[in-house]
């Protein structure tokens, strides 16, 4: 039966690939440029310093502290909104002195009617910790994901998803770079989250390629990757769009705290879901993936066969 008369869409995607992977190209090379030219601006997770919190009786000017910090010697100070124009984080270089003076030194600096909320500090060494931690954490996750797909599936599916992943996650880190979005441990653990929703996603997409292949016996290679993609569809779509609401307003009602970290989420959700359709089953296309990879060997057959 044809997928029209399943009511089921009949979308290109695979004759359209070659767009996609263009388009990819750009994507990632641009990601790659600025991460070479510009790197991270990192947060106080990762370069240590203190970070404090103010709050106003009135609204406030931020030129006029970061003129008073400059003047003080606080060079380098990072000063923006936090959650309203009353409400100020500052963050500070280490400092050589204890947060105690540190928090009444920067009282007497900007007045008495200030509301100190709390300070942070973290050190350099604990900053370079945490930097190596996560990139481990990031590595790990890769090799635990390589693993897992190539048992459950075939070293070209798993190949495919490993590269659809750093395809993932290069842009998403471009895109931190090229805007100068702070980088703090909140955006890399929304990145792990990303890798394993994309992963979730290519793998109901290959899911469903392996059993098209397995089911089919003359169709060519595209054809049965590009019925898979559409049968797919519906399921990619309606998971992507109630994804989409809730990180939606976690990014407009959430507070600064998880803007970032649901400004991750919203990215990797619209970049997985493409990844997941065109990137994923380019690969594996390109590698050659036939039906006669996917059937089980003779010695498969008679440990199938030998079960009760």
């Amino acid at each position: 039966m044809s997928l029209k008369a399943l009511n089921i869409p009949t979308i290109d995607f695979i004759g359209k690939r070659t767009y996609a992977v263009i388009f990819s190209v750009l994507l990632v090379t641009a990601s790659i440029v600025s991460l070479t030219m510009n790197g991270f601006k990192l947060g106080i997770d990762f370069t240590g310093g203190t970070l404090i919190e103010v709050g106003y009786q009135q609204d406030v000017d931020l030129s006029e502290i970061r003129a008073m910090l400059a003047k003080a010697n606080f060079k380098g100070a990072n000063v923006q909104y936090f959650g309203s124009i009353n409400e100020v984080l500052i963050h500070l270089e280490p400092q050589s002195i204890s947060s105690a003076k540190l928090s009444s030194k920067i009282i007497h600096l900007l007045g008495d009617d200030v509301n100190i909320r709390r300070i942070e500090f973290v050190g350099p060494k604990v900053g370079d910790e945490l930097t190596n931690d996560g990139g481990l954490a990031m590595l790990y996750a890769l090799i635990g994901i390589l693993i897992y797909v190539t048992i459950r599936f075939e070293y070209r599916f798993s190949l495919g998803s490993i590269a659809t992943l750093i395809h993932d996650v290069i842009i998403i880190l471009g895109f931190f770079s090229l805007f100068q979005i702070e980088f703090d441990l909140t955006v890399l653990a929304a990145i792990l989250a990303v890798i394993g929703y994309s992963l979730n996603d290519t793998i109901v997409v290959f899911d469903r390629i392996r059993e098209n292949f397995l089911s089919t016996r003359y169709v060519d290679s595209p054809k049965i990757i590009n019925d898979a993609l559409n049968q797919t569809l519906s399921r990619t779509i309606m998971t992507s769009l109630t994804t989409l609401l809730v990180l939606l307003a976690l990014f407009f009602l959430g507070g600064e705290i998880i803007h970032n970290f649901a400004l991750v989420l919203l990215i990797g959700v619209v970049v997985g879901t493409y990844s997941s359709i065109y990137v994923a089953s380019s690969i594996i296309l390109a590698l050659g993936i036939t039906k006669e990879d996917l059937l089980p060997s003779e010695k498969e057959k008679k440990a199938l066969n030998s079960r009760p």
